[in-house]
């Protein structure tokens, strides 16, 4: 069984930071592109916020570059997400994904969601 956990969610000021880490466990074989989405409940869909592929080449939507960060440790199976100059429209559900290679096949898997508040 494979499970992607989220932590690092809170409330924070507007201006502030918040990191969030999302830990893959169980039998992995392989990892590829690392990525983190966020939901609102207006939202039908989860937006891409950053991914990582396996070369560690980053990439970003225009709402969220130069403000956050994404990079991974391939030792510990864990993407961290490093948000700065928070914003309220941040504000969201944050989601961890990951393509890997479990016990028998490929798929993409899904953390469980942390919540991000930012005040304004």
């Amino acid at each position: 069984q494979v499970q992607l956990a989220e932590s690092g969610g809170g409330l924070v000021q507007a201006g502030g930071s918040l990191r969030l880490s999302c830990a893959a466990s169980g039998s992995i074989f392989s990892i590829g592109t690392m990525a983190w989405y966020r939901q609102t409940p207006g939202q039908r869909e989860r937006e891409l916020v950053a991914n990582i592929p396996i070369d560690g080449k980053a990439n970003y939507p225009d709402s969220v570059k130069g403000r956050f960060t994404i990079s991974r440790d391939n030792a510990k199976n864990t993407v961290y997400l490093e948000m700065n100059s928070l914003k309220p429209d941040d504000t969201a559900v944050y989601f961890c994904n990951a393509a890997l290679r479990g016990p028998t096949a490929w798929g993409i898997y899904w953390g469980q969601g942390t919540q991000v508040t930012v005040s304004s």
